[in-house]
């Protein structure tokens, strides 16, 4: 695997280190080792798919809060999606600050998502499938969320939004 750093500190953008042959390539998508001597928090307990039927579908922006703090392994396997995060760690010199990176069953890129992170994307094409390897379980009393649209975040989403969950809409504004 390549890893490479962001502009916000912890998260990681991961793409495969293939090996090629006349029959397609082997790659190594996740190894608890390599992910380990980065300082990224590598202990999966959960597997998640999003399946997305409609182009312009928007999830998110969640994150959950101690003691149930989570990293996530994004990775979008057919179609493509805008994966936004934002740092949420209040100690942190980018507090509030996103990323955008597009990830796609093309370019088989991954998102590394550190703890204290909210994280969402809307889908670029229609029947967009993702998977996430999270490193906590879903608690529902330890989940925040920010509103997609928040002013004070200004994430510019590249296509309309068209299809969202009415919680995710109503997010408060931060």
């Amino acid at each position: 695997m390549q890893f490479t750093p962001t502009a916000l500190e912890g998260a990681m953008i991961v793409d495969l280190q293939r090996l090629e042959d006349e029959r397609g390539f082997f790659a190594r998508s996740f190894c608890r080792q390599e992910f380990e001597q980065l300082g990224m928090n590598s202990d999966v307990v959960q597997a998640n798919v999003s399946f997305n039927v409609n182009k312009g579908t928007l999830r998110g922006m969640h994150y959950q809060v101690a003691p149930a703090l989570e990293t996530k392994l994004v990775r979008c396997t057919r179609g493509a999606i805008v994966d936004v995060i934002v740092d949420m760690r209040e100690s942190s010199p980018t507090y509030r600050q996103h990323i955008a990176v597009e990830l796609s069953a093309e370019n088989r890129r991954a998102l590394f998502v550190p703890a204290n992170f909210a994280h969402g994307f809307q889908t670029l094409e229609d029947d967009s499938e993702v998977m996430y390897l999270v490193s906590g379980y879903y608690t529902p009393e330890c989940e925040r969320g920010l509103r997609y649209n928040d002013p004070a975040l200004n994430i510019q989403w590249p296509v309309p939004v068209q299809h969202m969950s009415d919680k995710d809409a109503q997010w408060p504004l931060l």
